[in-house]
């Protein structure tokens, strides 16, 4: 069974590939390292009320390794 961890008291920083204006705005926390698997949340900081995915190390470092190709 997966669990969301629980987002209220995360601390949210933007991601460096973000363009600083109204578009491409990820937020990225990583406030959750006593979890193993870390989970890695990611949100849109234009909708930071809104949902958020939570992704596990495997797929984050997929992402990541994909993004950084591309």
């Amino acid at each position: 069974m997966s669990r969301t961890p629980d987002l209220s008291t995360a601390t949210w920083r933007k991601s460096s590939y973000s363009d600083g204006g109204a578009n491409d705005c990820v937020e990225v926390s990583d406030t959750f390292p006593a979890l193993v698997p870390v989970p890695v949340p990611v949100r849109d900081s234009k909708t930071p009320t809104g949902p958020a995915l939570v992704f596990g190390p495997d797929a984050w470092s997929a992402f990541v390794e994909y993004a950084a190709r591309h």
